[in-house]
C-alpha cells in the first residue's frame, strides 16, 4: 500500500509495478525456485525484457541512465513490492549486490570504469558483486581485514580471502576491499578496486552452503581467495585509501534498501499466515484464525509492520533531504528494529502454517533460510544497537 509521501509519480508507478510483480511473478516464482539458477534466469530475463518495455526499468536510476529517477523514499514504497517475490528485485535490476555497486560507481568511479562496467551494469547485461568480508576478521568491523593490495609499477597485485561475497558466482567483476597501505591510519588503510573475475589469480572456491542450500548465480554466497591478481591501477574506485568511506557510505543506503526489502517480505508473509488461519478447518467447526493465540500473533504482526515501515520511510526521507549522514541514527535503529520484525513475522507464519510451513511448498522456509542473516549481515543487530545508543547517550553529556 502507498502510505505516506505519494507524489504524482509514485501514484503512477506504483500500480503498475504492483500489477506486475502479481501477474507475471507470483504465478511462477514456486517453479523457479525449484530449478537451477541458470534454468530460472532464461525465464527471468524475458521478464526483464518486458520491464523493460514497460518502463519499469531501475526505478531508482535517473532517467537519463534508463531509470524512472525515484527519491528514496518513492523507491522505498515500490522496492516493498517487489520484494513480496523471491524475484522481483532481480526483475527489475534493483537486486543487491548489483544496485549498491551501481550507486558507488555512479559517484565515485572513473569514466573508463563507468563506461566499461557501470553502463553495461545499468542496462542488466552483466552482474557484479561486492568483496568486503573476510572468514579470518570480524565481518562487524570492516576496518579489520587481511587482504592486501600492493602497488607494483602500474599494477595492484591483490591477495587475499573472502566469502559471503553474494552473487559471486557468474558475476562479471567484484569490487574488492583491500589494504593499499598498512602504515596509514586504520580508517585509510583501506581502497576499493574493481577486478573483472576472469583475472588469473581469482579463484571461486565455492558457493556458501546456507542452512543447506547451496545455491548458484546470483541466489549464492561465494568463498574467493585472490592470489596475485593483476588489475591495472585505472580500475581503482575513488581515492586510494579512501574504502572504509566508501563502504560507510555504499552500506547506508543499503541498509535501506535491505529494510524495505525485508517489510515487503513480512508483508507477503502476514498475507500467507491470515489466509491459512481463514482456511485452515480445525475439525470442530472452528476456522485456526478463531483461536486467540492466531488473533495475537495477527494482531502484534499488523501493527510491528506499519511501524517497521513508518520508520523506513522516515529514514529513507531524512536521507533525500540531508544525506546518510544525517540520517545515521535513523539507519542504525531501522536495521535492528525491521530485521527483528521479519523474523518474528516469518516464524508466526511457519507456526500458523504448521507442518507445511517447514516444508519448500510454501516461500516461508525459502525465506526463513536465506532472511535469518539479516540480524547479522551489514552489520549485527548489536553492533548497530550499541552505535545508536552511544550517539544517544552522547547528547546527554556522557563521554564514550
Amino acid at each position: 500500500m502507498v502510505t505516506i509521501f505519494a507524489s504524482e509519480r509514485l501514484k503512477e508507478i506504483y500500480p503498475q509495478i504492483k500489477l506486475f510483480v502479481e501477474q507475471e511473478l507470483y504465478p511462477i516464482e514456486m517453479d523457479l525456485l525449484k530449478r537451477p539458477f541458470n534454468e530460472a534466469d532464461t525465464i527471468l530475463q524475458e521478464k526483464r525484457a518486458k520491464a523493460k518495455q514497460r518502463g519499469l526499468w531501475a526505478p531508482y536510476l535517473p532517467e537519463k541512465d534508463g531509470g524512472i529517477g525515484l527519491s528514496m523514499i518513492e523507491f522505498a514504497q515500490v522496492s516493498e513490492l517487489m520484494a513480496g517475490t523471491p524475484f522481483g528485485h532481480f526483475v527489475f535490476n534493483c537486486q543487491a549486490p548489483d544496485i549498491g555497486n551501481i550507486e558507488l560507481m555512479h559517484k565515485h568511479a572513473s569514466t573508463f570504469l563507468q563506461e566499461k562496467y557501470l553502463v553495461p551494469l545499468m542496462n542488466g547485461a552483466i552482474r557484479s558483486c561486492f568483496s568486503m568480508t573476510e572468514p579470518e576478521f570480524a565481518g562487524s568491523n570492516p576496518v579489520n581485514m587481511g587482504t592486501t593490495a600492493v602497488l607494483d609499477g602500474g599494477e595492484y597485485i591483490i591477495n587475499g580471502h573472502k566469502w559471503f561475497t553474494t552473487a559471486a558466482d557468474g558475476a562479471n567483476f567484484a569490487i574488492v576491499m583491500a589494504n593499499t597501505n598498512t602504515e596509514a591510519s586504520r580508517y585509510e588503510k583501506a581502497s576499493m578496486i574493481l577486478v573483472p573475475i576472469d583475472t588469473k589469480g581469482f579463484h571461486l572456491k565455492r558457493n556458501i552452503p546456507v542452512m543447506g542450500d547451496t545455491g548458484e548465480g546470483w541466489l549464492s554466497h561465494g568463498e574467493i581467495e585472490y592470489t596475485d591478481c593483476r588489475v591495472p591501477v585505472s580500475h581503482l574506485i575513488g581515492k586510494e585509501g579512501s574504502g572504509f568511506l566508501l563502504a560507510q557510505e555504499r552500506l547506508g543506503p543499503g541498509r535501506i534498501h535491505h529494510c524495505m526489502r525485508w517489510i515487503g517480505i513480512c508483508e507477503r508473509a502476514f498475507q500467507m499466515m491470515c489466509k491459512k488461519a481463514v482456511d485452515r478447518d480445525m475439525g470442530d467447526g472452528t476456522r485456526l484464525g478463531q483461536k486467540q493465540t492466531i488473533q495475537n500473533w495477527i494482531a502484534e504482526s499488523r501493527a510491528e509492520i506499519n511501524a517497521a515501515r513508518f520508520m523506513v520511510l522516515h529514514a529513507a526521507h531524512k536521507m533525500d533531504l540531508s544525506g546518510s549522514k544525517a540520517a545515521k541514527n535513523d539507519i542504525a535503529a531501522i536495521k535492528f528494529f525491521v530485521a527483528d520484525i521479519l523474523m518474528k513475522v516469518l516464524d508466526r507464519a511457519i507456526q500458523t502454517h504448521g507442518a507445511l510451513g517447514i516444508t519448500d511448498d510454501t516461500l516461508l522456509s525459502f525465506w526463513y533460510r536465506h532472511e535469518r542473516g539479516a540480524r547479522i549481515y551489514d552489520g549485527p543487530d548489536e553492533v548497530h544497537k550499541s552505535s545508536l545508543a552511544k550517539s544517544v547517550l552522547k547528547e546527554y553529556g556522557l563521554k564514550i
